[in-house]
């Protein structure tokens, strides 16, 4: 029997979607100054709340996380509270949002926080911040045991506040090449204690931060994001597969909320992965509720669900482009384009 995208999806027994549509994670860099959420950003999501989740733009946890301009944050009240207006307005049109909960790791700045640059290991990227091309990148110090057992509460303290302002729910940012994908990849961790050289050690720190979040919210209410491919700010290694067959299995016993690929386009297969794409190789080591993202239209999504490639559809660019996306897919009406253009302004 074909799937219907659009009929209702039980994720567990506290969350049941309206459709299986997820709008993805869209960095907008529209925080004000104090990384508090605009009214521009209230309407923006509101607007979408007609797909079955909204997942937000990457929140950063703490001050030390910021690696863009005007990246909202909630780790202050102003900053939950502002997001607590987002909420609301979601839910009064009848949608419902999880906090995807971020911490850049190495391609952080000072220039946003003063104070060190933290990652699993001491080597840094190169290049320059996007959308601040005078900022280049600075070599992190390598995290210590006690600057790790802080981040995993940060962690777990910002998805308490995801709660209080409103929030279904909470997607850790685990991929792209940001800390906790540090972690998982043996490019950018090098460490010699429990936390680095094998798999089982370099994906400590996703669980642990994975087991925080679960106990401060609940595993029905916590999702993570990976990307065992889709390289971002480091170089690919044959070596990373390992961790990721290490970590899957865990992460499914932990009966997660879903879990959920990042990448650009889905059709990508990688080396490192033995010739697999990013949902290929995250289906065949994991069992749950998977999220498919990268390129698709809404038929190649419902193709690839009914072909059981994954469970849900994420998308993003065309959400930006089409605020009214479910609407026209419904009535077959047909969509706008997406141009970067878009991204300079919320619509």
């Amino acid at each position: 029997m074909s799937t219907d995208l659009l009929s209702p999806f039980k994720l567990n027994n506290s969350i049941e979607l309206q459709n299986r549509v997820l709008m993805a994670p869209l960095t907008r860099c529209m925080a004000d100054d104090n990384l508090v959420p605009t009214q521009a950003m209230v309407d923006y999501y509101a607007r979408r709340a007609d797909v079955g989740l909204i997942i937000s733009e990457g929140i950063i946890i703490r001050a030390d996380a910021q690696g863009y301009p005007n990246t909202p944050g909630i780790f202050t009240s102003e900053q939950v509270q502002g997001w607590k207006n987002v909420t609301d307005a979601v839910h009064a049109n009848g949608g419902k949002m999880f906090a995807q909960l971020w911490h850049v790791g190495r391609v952080a700045h000072p220039h946003f926080f003063g104070g060190d640059v933290l990652a699993p290991s001491a080597i840094g990227v190169e290049g320059s911040v996007p959308r601040m091309r005078e900022l280049t990148y600075i070599t992190p110090k390598a995290a210590t045991k006690d600057d790790i057992k802080g981040l995993v509460a940060d962690y777990a303290k910002a998805a308490e506040n995801a709660m209080e302002a409103g929030f279904d729910g909470v997607e850790i940012h685990g991929a792209n090449g940001y800390l906790i994908d540090q972690f998982l990849h043996y490019e950018a961790n090098v460490r010699e204690d429990e936390y680095g050289q094998t798999p089982q050690n370099m994906a400590r720190f996703a669980l642990e931060v994975t087991d925080a979040v679960i106990a401060a919210v609940g595993n029905e209410r916590t999702a993570l994001r990976v990307t065992p491919g889709a390289y971002f700010n480091m170089s690919e290694d044959n070596r990373d597969k390992a961790v990721f067959d290490y970590l899957l299995p865990e992460l499914e016993k932990r009966n997660l909320a879903y879990l959920h690929g990042g990448i650009f386009d889905d059709s990508t297969t990688f080396e490192s992965l033995e010739g697999k794409t990013t949902s290929a190789f995250l289906r065949a080591g994991y069992k749950g509720t998977l999220v498919g993202v990268g390129s698709y239209s809404f038929e190649s999504a419902k193709e690839a669900i009914n072909e059981g490639k994954f469970d849900l559809i994420a998308i993003g660019r065309p959400l930006i482009a089409n605020p009214d996306y479910i609407s026209k897919v419904t009535n077959g009406e047909e969509l706008v384009p997406y141009s970067d253009e878009m991204l300079a302004e919320l619509k």
